[in-house]
């Protein structure tokens, strides 16, 4: 299993790590490239098209301003696409979100939040855990964990109130 993770420019990198991040925590396979809708749109159908040949489960697409990166890799697969709007405009990213979230009936692309890479490389597992029940634990401990932080840090503030 392989996830793609493409961005249009290095200057969403520091952004779509946070997405190679969770993927190397869940020893997930994957490949990172910059590829430009407008400017490679050939260099994007071939990294798909490979991906997919060398099974590939899921894209994720970090896409700023127009954001049409997620949408062209939608054109080219019938794998999910998960677009991340990043903040690279005066905009915020606002105008990524609403250009990704908004994609054509029959063209949907799975959109998170403003600089979500994190939560679209979770997806990503999750969508490999349909089909590989090691990693669907290995989720389910990582959600069980979390928890258990949120569950320590509020008993310590109750400690902390009851001084």
């Amino acid at each position: 299993m392989k996830i793609g993770i493409v961005m249009g420019s290095d200057s969403d990198l520091a952004v779509m790590k946070k997405a190679a991040a969770v993927l190397d925590e869940f020893g997930l396979d994957y490949e990172m490239v910059i590829a430009s809708a407008h400017r490679t749109p050939a260099e994007v159908k071939a990294f798909v098209e490979r991906l997919e040949a060398e099974g590939a489960v899921a894209f994720v697409a970090g896409a700023g301003a127009a954001a049409h990166l997620p949408g062209v890799i939608a054109s080219f697969t019938t794998l999910p696409v998960i677009g991340v709007p990043l903040n690279a405009t005066a905009l915020k990213g606002m105008d990524a979100l609403l250009a990704i979230v908004q994609m054509p009936s029959g063209m949907p692309v799975a959109t998170m939040a403003v600089d979500g890479a994190k939560n679209a490389a979770l997806l990503a597992v999750q969508i490999a855990a349909t089909a590989d029940a090691k990693l669907r634990d290995a989720y389910k401990a990582y959600r069980a964990d979390m928890a258990a932080k949120v569950i320590e840090k509020n008993k310590k503030l109750q400690e902390e109130l009851a001084k």
